[in-house]
């Protein structure tokens, strides 16, 4: 990990710029697994959020009154969790996340698609809630390093990176092109929970939501609903499924190669297994957060 000093506006040099690169040990474990993670992560804040139970909030920058509503609800139903909330500090719903999040006092991660460092934080009106998130010991994260990087294009990209942090993303408002669902395409293609709020079906900014309902994602009307998948005690979250490992048909299929096998790389198990390489990737995930199995080298055994 390599330690860049930059005298800031922000912070004063309190809160310094860290490059996370993979291989780190600070690098997230789930990001990790998807097929394009970033080379490197530039990051100001808490690095230990990375692995800790992450969910992403996301939806529409023209946020109404219901969304604002609904995201304030179901973060505040998930104070007890201890959760880490992700979003893009977009404005309008993403923002309403960090906000809601920091109110409830859970640990908020915001992935930017500019950089991370003074002049690059934006939009401009969010600069104040990205100084928030770093005195409330959050994290501020980008794949790019200077001004120079940063394109329109950036905004969509790092999408996979929200989504790739996290357990599940749950999408509040969106349009039917809206942003919101490009990280929801994300998160299916990880093998990640897809979540979504719906809304009123004359409303422009539901149309994406309740199409993502239409399907397959999860409708969700509280924070009940979230909770539900990953076990009725939310402090035991990470734990919930372990206990069920290995009733999952690819899961116990992974054990078993690696029980005969021994170690095997990511792809060495794909071939093996002869399964798509998402549904392995995503359970590879699954095994390695509960402790069922350990990565060292680049390659996968028991424990």
């Amino acid at each position: 990990m390599t330690r860049t000093w930059i005298a800031c506006i922000l912070c004063r040099m309190q809160y310094p710029i860290l490059e996370v690169k993979q291989g780190d040990k600070e690098y997230p474990r789930l990001l990790a697994q998807i097929h394009d993670p970033p080379k490197q992560l530039y990051c100001r804040g808490n690095v230990e959020l990375f692995n800790t139970f992450c969910f992403a909030i996301v939806g529409t920058r023209k946020i109404t009154s219901y969304g604002r509503e609904v995201a304030e609800s179901i973060i505040a139903g998930l104070a007890d969790t201890g959760w880490t909330i992700v979003s893009g500090l977009a404005l309008g719903v993403d923002a309403a996340a960090h906000k809601a999040a920091l109110d409830n006092n859970l640990p908020t991660i915001a992935v930017l698609g500019s950089t991370v460092n003074d002049n690059g934080i934006g939009p401009r009106s969010n600069f104040q809630l990205a100084k928030e998130i770093l005195i409330n010991k959050g994290l501020l994260i980008s794949e790019y390093k200077s001004e120079g990087d940063v394109v329109r294009a950036n905004f969509a990209i790092r999408d996979r990176i929200i989504s790739g942090l996290s357990k599940g993303v749950l999408v509040v408002e969106g349009a039917e092109k809206s942003g919101s669902l490009i990280t929801a395409k994300s998160a299916a293609d990880q093998d990640r929970d897809v979540f979504a709020v719906p809304g009123n079906i004359f409303s422009s900014v539901s149309k994406g939501t309740n199409n993502l309902i239409k399907n397959g994602a999860k409708m969700v009307t509280s924070a009940d609903d979230i909770l539900e998948e990953y076990g009725k005690n939310p402090e035991l979250s990470l734990s919930a499924k372990s206990n069920i490992s290995t009733k999952d048909p690819i899961q116990q299929k992974i054990l078993d190669i690696l029980d005969e096998k021994g170690e095997l790389s990511a792809d060495e198990i794909i071939r093996e297994s002869k399964e798509e390489a998402s549904k392995i990737i995503g359970s590879i995930s699954m095994l390695e957060i509960r402790g069922t199995i350990k990565k060292r080298n680049g390659k996968y055994s028991l424990i």
